[in-house]
């Protein structure tokens, strides 16, 4: 029994950064002398052990064959005579295709550290080809890793993958489980590039990938293009290090502008009702969490209104954190108004603009929770009286504190 470190942590280390899940290789083990070791059996698809003291992952070496499309078909043999070799062959990238033994000597079959040099993502062999959540990696790894590129034959492997029709063949809940690894990371932007340049994200996203060549007012969006704008928008959101909610809000709120007829471009009257129909579509075939969808949804619909919010009266403003649920969903509104800073700077040379608006938003808030609705409803006789004098008290509190008409 050989026993290796393998994959993101011997990546990691070699690129200087900071090693946090550790993945080990046994070589030359059965099942049945891996349980004898005292370690417990967790792999359902493949022999996966957890060390008896560290509860750390011990997979046995193991080859794959392609079975049926899709990541899921495959058959896994896993033996004592599969060699670490073999085992490193079946990985996606040259740079995940390292292992180390115990005394800390690299075992590097494929070349990935000079991959890791050269700072090239590239595939192992052409059994990439056969699984094709590797793309969605491929593309996370380039949100992650910003001075990476693809080399171009894996490029060129990932196209011949999507016009085989691999990409169609992925399950929802994986496409939405990397897509939210990616937002996270802090460029996203070149994962849905990636995607868009192997053709990928057509497939899985059509709604975000109409939105490159769409045009836009330059006026207020000086950038023009609304694609690019939205590349904008999420960086911009990774830069603040925003919560996956408003990164997914501040990705999906201007899908509607995909759908504007040409020939009212580049103004998009109605795009924000259009892209809560989108929204509603994606959410459901991506199987995208509650917290997300019910954001992304906010966004989509009022993002534009909040841009009127100075010209508002009390009584309108009033109206508008209602419409919002702000003073039941405080926390909701807070990410409301950070998805909304997302789509102002995320436009071409406005990327530090003033935030009036949701200031003065935010500000209307704060001077409606200091009335005591509670108190107001005790001196009240019926449900309908309660809420028209809670309304007015609370008017009247935003129009003292922000001094309007």
């Amino acid at each position: 029994m050989q026993i290796y470190q393998v994959g993101g942590a011997v990546r990691d280390s070699l690129l200087g950064l900071p090693v946090k899940d550790l993945d080990y290789v046994v070589v030359g083990a059965s099942p049945e002398q891996m349980l004898a070791a005292g370690y417990r059996a967790v792999g359902k698809d493949f022999p996966v052990f957890l060390h008896p003291q560290t509860q750390q992952e011990y997979a046995l070496a193991r080859t794959e064959r392609k079975t049926a499309k899709g990541y899921k078909g495959f058959s896994v043999h896993a033996d004592p005579d599969v060699t670490l070799e073999e085992d490193l062959a079946r990985r996606d990238f040259t740079m995940n295709a390292i292992a180390e033994t115990a005394e800390g000597q690299l075992i590097d079959p494929f070349g990935g550290q000079a991959d890791i040099e050269k700072r090239i993502l590239r595939h192992v062999t052409a059994a990439f080809s056969e699984d094709p959540v590797r793309i969605l990696r491929a593309a996370r790894f380039l949100a992650r890793f910003t001075d990476f590129t693809v080399a171009p034959e894996t490029m060129v492997l990932m196209r011949e993958m999507v016009a085989a029709g691999e990409v169609d063949a992925l399950v929802p809940e994986r496409v939405w489980q990397e897509i939210a690894k990616g937002l996270m990371e802090s460029q996203p932007s070149r994962m849905f590039e990636m995607l868009r340049a192997c053709g990928a994200l057509k497939i899985i996203f059509p709604e975000l990938d109409r939105l490159w060549g769409v045009p836009q007012t330059a006026t207020y969006h000086p950038e023009v293009d609304t694609g690019i704008h939205i590349m904008m928008v999420i960086d911009y959101a990774a830069t603040q290090a925003f919560s996956l909610p408003v990164r997914f809000a501040a990705l999906t709120h201007d899908l509607g502008k995909g759908t504007t007829p040409a020939e009212v471009l580049p103004r998009h009257i109605g795009h924000e009702l259009r892209s809560v129909d989108l929204i509603r579509d994606v959410v459901a075939r991506l199987k995208v969490p509650n917290d997300c969808k019910d954001l992304s949804l906010v966004v989509a619909k009022y993002h534009g209104k909040l841009h009127a919010a100075r010209q508002m009266k009390a009584s309108t403003l009033l109206h508008f954190l209602e419409e919002l649920d702000a003073f039941r969903q405080r926390s909701r509104f807070e990410d409301f108004l950070k998805a909304c800073e997302c789509d102002s700077r995320g436009r071409l040379g406005l990327e530090r603009c003033p935030l009036e608006d949701a200031e003065h938003l935010s500000r209307a808030l704060q001077a409606a929770l200091t009335v005591d609705a509670g108190a107001i409803a005790k001196q009240c006789q019926s449900p309908v009286q309660i809420k028209q004098a809670v309304a007015e008290a609370r008017t009247q509190a935003i129009q003292q504190a922000m001094h309007l008409h």
